[in-house]
């Protein structure tokens, strides 16, 4: 099999991407709530768009809690895959500290299978806790976990047949690891979300590192990259294998102004209800919101050239190859998503390639 079109991009500049996290939230405009039956239908329709319009990845999050709408990634891009065509299809994030490699690694090996070559990972935390008990471990083990699960999801990657021992895990002997994906190897990233121990992890496991940025000065997540690249190179990887993603919250309208006062209501309503999720009370105000949305921050609000000139300052300090643009979250209607798809695939990403192609 030749090479993707990923692939390609990865080499010549930013992949440009959407990803969802399956949160069901109240519309602040209608007081109306979505099924999750409605939101996974919206979600698959929103990757059929994504692939049509020409974007690069489509992502899918993992979170075990009745107020989102997707548990397994895989069941969910396994969907996506037969209503697509070329969108590479990713989750964002499994939560590898509570997931069993073996499940996990098979069940994206059918997922490459069933969309021809399409499957990736993006491995982390996660944004809750809630899959510990779920599944009987102990957040106390964290590190451990995600340590021995990674080791053990690589090795999985690399051969087909393994044998293994581990703390967490039962161990195994000569065992067939099936199926085997198209690709030699499924791509394996880990989610970053400000870390220095998670961005050394990244390094020397020489994996990708998607890193989440959703706020406040990009500059700040400088040093994680250099930590990143320090590690992995130290531990033998070279410089085209160590690649950073950046992922962030995103709306996207004809003028900035626009975007501002059309998103305020559903930003301000998510970060509400995921604050009430932590137990905190904390209510953003429209200050808060023009402070979070400024030019000088993370938060991707605007018009498509104030997008555009984001992305890139963030190339400059990192030089990532994939941009993940989270674009449905507080109630936000289907139509605006779409809308956003469209600008994101239409003048973001034919601006962001003519600007680095220079």
């Amino acid at each position: 099999m030749g090479e993707s079109r990923l692939s390609t991009i990865d080499k010549n500049g930013i992949a440009n991407a959407i990803y969802t996290l399956a949160d069901i939230g109240p519309d602040p405009l209608t007081g109306e709530t979505i099924t999750a039956k409605q939101r996974v239908k919206e979600i698959i329709e929103a990757a059929k768009l994504a692939d049509e319009a020409g974007l690069d990845v489509f992502g899918v999050g993992e979170h075990h809690r009745l107020d989102y709408a997707v548990s397994s990634p895989a069941v969910m891009l396994s969907a996506i895959a037969r209503e697509t065509k070329q969108i590479k299809l990713t989750s964002t994030t499994s939560v590898l500290s509570t997931l069993d490699p073996v499940r996990l690694y098979e069940d994206f090996a059918t997922l490459d299978l069933l969309s021809d070559g399409r499957a990736e990972i993006i491995a982390g935390r996660g944004a809750f806790i809630e899959s510990f008990p779920l599944f009987g471990y102990s957040t106390n083990d964290y590190d451990e976990l995600f340590t021995e699960h990674m080791d053990l999801l690589l090795k999985l990657n690399q051969n087909e047949t393994v044998t293994w021992s581990g703390k967490f895990r039962a161990p195994f002997r000569n065992a067939e690891i099936s199926p085997r994906p198209i690709q030699d190897q499924i791509p394996i990233w880990i989610g970053v979300g400000g870390t220095p121990e998670s961005a050394v992890r990244a390094g020397r496991f020489g994996v990708g590192m998607a890193l989440a940025i959703l706020g406040g000065d990009p500059l700040r997540f400088k040093p994680l990259v250099d930590i990143y690249h320090k590690a992995g190179m130290e531990a033998g990887y070279s410089s085209e294998e160590l690649k950073v993603g950046v992922t962030g919250h995103a709306y996207i309208a004809k003028t900035t102004q626009q975007a501002k006062d059309e998103f305020f209501p559903y930003y301000s309503n998510y970060w509400s209800y995921v604050n009430r999720q932590r137990g905190m009370g904390t209510r953003m105000s429209r200050e808060d919101f023009e402070y979070m949305s400024s030019p000088s921050t993370a938060l991707f609000v605007g018009s498509p050239e104030q997008i555009v000139e984001k992305v890139l300052r963030q190339h400059e300090l990192f030089g990532h190859k994939r941009f993940l643009a989270q674009v449905d979250i507080g109630g936000l209607p289907f139509q605006k998503v779409a809308k956003n798809i469209e600008l994101l695939a239409t003048e973001v990403a034919p601006m962001i390639k003519k600007a680095i192609s220079k």
